[in-house]
């Protein structure tokens, strides 16, 4: 049987009230299926891999963009070749986008029933976590550092939307100085107010900001977003949202397989956002692991 693993904070906390009427479209439109909830961050990775370890072959996360990595994480560390399925329930829903699965639960819910399974590439990412210790972890979406970072942390800690905090953080917002090294190619440095590592399209709640990316090339797409004022931040912002950016003089994009980036003060500490979550700081280094990840998509896709 299928198991869906529910994050019922996801949505501002909105998630755990909807539940019996998810779950009501979800029974009528995709049929029988398990239900795990999680309690507390980390729960829905540690609960995706037990699961797949008892030999689940499908399992569905039920959240947002955060849900939806954690469940991955688990498949991922599990070592078993279980699928993903999205029935999103979250603030930002960028990785959905990118997939192009509707919100609405029912619409989500037919699509996994009916949708066609494509197997995706993912990111591997080793930083230093919140404690000073190296770490390693998989993400779907986009990772950055930057602006983003600052944005993150406004929209969890006042509960605003992505586009509210993006402005407030333009205002007070200083670039970053970095060292970025693509594949085996010399290192050079770099002044940004965002740098972004891209294995989908879309992050920051729906902005496209790597109009090119696809999840099956092997590749990622590099994005460096130069160091604007505040002004010129407000004024592409639309840009950014519709994915009209990559032609803009300070904006940089380039592909790679591995990326190497440390803050080139030594000293400085740069936090690093990986799809929606701030789980530490740079110096990282991304890989990109073709096609790691069995996932039930639309089947227009």
């Amino acid at each position: 049987m299928s198991v869906v693993i529910v994050n019922p904070s996801s949505a501002g906390g909105t998630t755990g009230a909807a539940w019996p009427q998810i779950a009501s479209d979800l029974r009528s439109q995709f049929g029988a299926f398990r239900v795990l909830f999680t309690k507390h961050r980390g729960d829905a990775a540690a609960l995706a891999n037990e699961t797949a370890r008892k030999g689940a072959k499908f399992i569905i996360a039920c959240g947002g963009d955060g849900t939806i990595s954690e469940v991955a994480n688990g498949i991922l560390s599990s070592g078993k070749d279980v699928e993903l399925g999205i029935l999103p329930s979250g603030t930002g829903g960028d990785f959905r986008r990118t997939l192009e699965i509707p919100s609405r639960t029912r619409d989500a819910a037919r699509i996994l029933r009916t949708g066609r399974t494509v197997r995706i590439d993912v990111g591997r990412v080793s930083y230093v976590d919140q404690n000073g210790n190296d770490a390693m972890r998989y993400f779907v979406g986009v990772a950055s550092c930057g602006m983003s970072t600052k944005v993150i942390e406004r929209v969890k800690a006042d509960h605003a939307s992505f586009a509210y905090a993006l402005l407030q953080t333009a205002m007070r917002n200083e670039p970053v100085r970095l060292v970025v090294q693509l594949d085996d190619a010399h290192e050079h440095n770099l002044v940004v107010s965002n740098l972004c590592v891209a294995n989908a399209r879309y992050f920051g709640g729906g902005m496209k900001i790597a109009p090119d990316a696809k999840l099956t090339d092997g590749k990622f797409d590099v994005i460096g977003v130069g160091d604007l004022s505040a002004l010129k931040i407000f004024a592409s912002a639309p840009r950014i949202y519709t994915g009209s950016h990559l032609s803009m003089p300070e904006v940089s994009h380039a592909l790679a397989r591995k990326i190497t980036v440390r803050a080139a003060d030594r000293a400085a500490e740069v936090a690093l956002e990986v799809d929606g979550e701030l789980p530490g700081r740079l110096p990282a280094t991304f890989q990109i692991i073709p096609e790691a990840l069995r996932v039930r998509v639309n089947d227009r896709n």
